[in-house]
């Protein structure tokens, strides 16, 4: 008997502070705002992830004498890049981005990178790769066997998402034109090849919402 599909969109991280004019922003991101609104309505489940750091993170630059974004440090769980203050709790950048429209009586936040010690880029499985945010007990509870992944920024917060996903045993989607890079040193098009390498699909967002609802 064929396995039943329970499908999720993930937007991830799509927030005030990674839009083009934030603290962390991220190039044309605006972009992505519309096609997710679209595929949203098509789903009975959204799950959001969102940065979600007190203001003296370990993950933040302004917290290290001499530092500055971009550099890196070792931490007990191993190397963490140093990043400009963004998504701090209660602030405006840490929002959901002005303009997005998700359905919110279907949608579930899942908030990342709240322990002032330990980063976290995956929505399942935060940087010290022990620590669980919940996404996949919510997802288990409702038997989600089927993600779509979206959102910011797809070289880091995206491609952690979407592996760890794979790794649990989720058929994954990345919708292409609906995710926005940072692209540092060729990080975007490494992220893009470990996706696919892994079993990720890559589809549009117009072949997401055509899609047979299930």
């Amino acid at each position: 008997m064929p396995v039943k599909v329970f499908t999720a969109l993930v937007v991830v991280d799509v927030q005030n502070d990674f839009m083009e004019d934030g603290a962390l922003g991220v190039p044309k991101a605006s972009e992505i705002i519309e096609p997710i609104n679209r595929m949203a309505q098509t789903f009975e489940r959204v799950i959001v992830t969102q940065d979600w750091h007190c203001a003296d993170h370990v993950s933040f630059a302004a917290n290290h004498e001499g530092k500055k974004p971009g550099d890196k440090i070792e931490l007990p769980y191993g190397e963490q890049i140093l990043w400009p203050t963004h998504c701090v709790e209660g602030t405006s950048g840490a929002d959901l981005a002005k303009g997005l429209r998700l359905p919110m009586s279907r949608v579930i936040a899942i908030l990342k990178g709240n322990d002032k010690n330990v980063d976290s880029y995956s929505g399942f499985i935060e940087a010290d790769r022990k620590t669980h945010t919940g996404f996949h007990a919510y997802c288990e509870d409702r038997f989600i066997n089927r993600l779509y992944i979206c959102g910011l920024a797809t070289d880091f917060c995206v491609m952690w998402t979407a592996l760890d996903a794979i790794h649990l045993g989720y058929e994954v989607f990345l919708v292409t034109d609906a995710t926005r890079g940072i692209d540092m040193n060729g990080s975007l098009e490494v992220a893009m090849d470990h996706m696919k390498m892994a079993g990720v699909k890559m589809i549009t967002a117009e072949e997401v919402i055509n899609r047979e609802i299930k």
